[in-house]
């Protein structure tokens, strides 16, 4: 069997902004002697920085005494983490069944479209980056998403639009 090389043309990957080892170490200390700490210690260093630098695997490997394959894989299992910086607001919909059910896929379609970047993607202008997420609470009042800690329910395309532009300050 010969596989065809892709048509597509590959993204470069932007390089990573200078990461501060030192506040990575601290925050590592703060949860080291914790049981099972490798989670608070992902999830308190994507709260500092936003993300998980690659850069900060090797010392989470060595200071929790783990394979650096043992933290990527964590960190790429769960969807909640980020490995590149995110843009300044993140938008998370939801892709659940009951909101698929009532217009998420064309709510996603739309998103993708008005942003100019696919799921895990961040907008040119660097101001957005959208993310799937599975199941809101919001069930009943579908489809709903996040914008940054904020929830909202029943988003058309056109409420989507006004949540965008008000997020950049734009009437």
């Amino acid at each position: 069997m010969q596989i065809e090389p892709s048509s597509q043309v590959s993204k470069a990957v932007p390089s990573e902004p200078p990461v501060d080892l030192d506040q990575v170490k601290s925050i590592i200390q703060k949860y080291q002697a914790m049981p099972g700490a490798m989670l608070p210690v992902l999830h308190a260093i994507q709260d500092a920085l936003g993300y998980v630098p690659s850069s900060a695997v090797p010392l989470i490997a060595e200071q929790l005494n783990l394979s650096r394959a043992e933290v990527h894989g964590v960190i790429s299992f769960y969807h909640h983490f980020r490995q590149q910086p995110a843009g300044r607001h993140i938008v998370q919909l939801c892709r659940a069944e009951a909101c698929q059910a009532v217009g998420a896929d064309a709510l996603a379609a739309h998103a993708k479209a008005a942003l100019g970047c696919d799921f895990h993607g961040t907008s040119s202008d660097g101001q957005f980056t959208l993310e799937p997420v599975y199941c809101l609470g919001q069930c009943a009042c579908g489809p709903s998403m996040l914008i940054d800690d904020d929830l909202h329910a029943r988003v058309s395309s056109d409420k989507f639009n006004r949540l965008v532009r008000a997020k950049r300050g734009v009437a």
